[in-house]
C-alpha cells in the first residue's frame, strides 16, 4: 500500500521506523514480565519502559511523520528518540545487577 506513495528513501525510513519500533515493543514486554515475575526492581523496570515508549515516540514516531510528510525537520526529534532508547538500556542493565544475589 505504502509502496506505491512513498520513494525509496522514504520506504527505507518508513521501514527503519517499524524495525525499532517491533524492537523496543517487544523490550517493553520483555521489561514487563520481568518485572512481573520479581525479576527485576519495579523502580528500574518502569524507568526502562518509560524511556522505552519515549523512544519509540520519538524516535519511530519522528521518522513515521519524515517518511509520510517529506519535512526533514522532523529528522532533527529523532536523536532524541535514539538517546531514550540508549538510556533504557543502560537503567534496564544497571537495574538487573543490582537485583541479582551476591556471588558466594
Amino acid at each position: 500500500m505504502l509502496q506505491g506513495r512513498l520513494d525509496a528513501y522514504s520506504m527505507n525510513v518508513y521501514e527503519r521506523a517499524v524495525m525499532y519500533h517491533f524492537f523496543h515493543a517487544l523490550g517493553l514486554l520483555i521489561v514487563a514480565g520481568l518485572m512481573a515475575g520479581g525479576k527485576l526492581p519495579q523502580t528500574g523496570g518502569a524507568w526502562a519502559c518509560g524511556l522505552l515508549l519515549a523512544g519509540i515516540v520519538l524516535f519511530s514516531g519522528s521518522l513515521y511523520a519524515l517518511a509520510l510528510t517529506g519535512q526533514t525537520i522532523l529528522g532533527a526529534i529523532t536523536p532524541f528518540g535514539g538517546v531514550s532508547f540508549i538510556a533504557a538500556w543502560i537503567v534496564l542493565a544497571v537495574s538487573a545487577l543490582r537485583a541479582r544475589p551476591p556471588l558466594p
